[in-house]
């Protein structure tokens, strides 16, 4: 029996709260000249310590130089000396690709790839090395900024089949053979 005179209160006390509360009565008070509290002021968002857009950053400087190709009458078979020395320099931003860099998707897919390999590409060959004694030109490459958190400052050349075989990993990061106009 407790339990019916409960639910019989409660179901009374229901009752009456509605019949006795005006439907046009608004639940609480506010007088006519109160204005809404201010928005609050926007926080600026702490930065993080490096954006992920900036964390493969490189400057990429390729250049020629006939002082590097022996004179016309000595110089190797199939190899030209003279002409003028060009110098480039782009920046390569990856993940997402940009920079001004001409090609920066496929650059970043390159440097992606050489760095996945079973080589660092930003060592050097080792002095040891067993290379084909072939020449690839005059031109030369330095690769500096950060890649996957580490500071790089890497030199290219293509002065021995090791070196360029190390060139031709980065390849469109570093120009094709003769796009340098060599």
């Amino acid at each position: 029996m407790p339990r019916r005179r409960t639910a019989a209160v409660l179901a009374g006390t229901a009752v009456l709260a509605t019949v006795l509360t005006p439907a046009s009565a608004p639940a609480v008070a506010v007088p006519a000249s109160a204005r809404p509290w201010p928005a609050p002021m926007p926080m600026p968002m702490p930065e993080p310590v490096m954006p992920a857009a900036r964390q493969d950053q490189l400057t990429i400087t390729v250049s020629t130089s006939p002082e590097g190709v022996a004179a016309p009458h000595t110089a190797p078979r199939g190899v030209r000396g003279g002409g003028a020395p060009t110098r480039r320099t782009h920046t390569l931003d990856c993940h997402p690709a940009g920079g001004t860099h001409p090609d920066a998707p496929a650059a970043c897919d390159a440097v992606d790839r050489a760095s996945q390999g079973p080589r660092d590409p930003w060592q050097p060959v080792p002095a040891d090395a067993m290379c084909a004694q072939i020449h690839g030109g005059p031109a030369t490459a330095r690769i500096t900024g950060v890649w996957r958190g580490q500071r790089v400052d890497a030199s290219f050349r293509r002065t021995d089949g090791c070196e360029i075989a190390r060139w031709n990993a980065l390849v469109p990061a570093l120009p094709g053979p003769g796009e340098l106009g060599e």
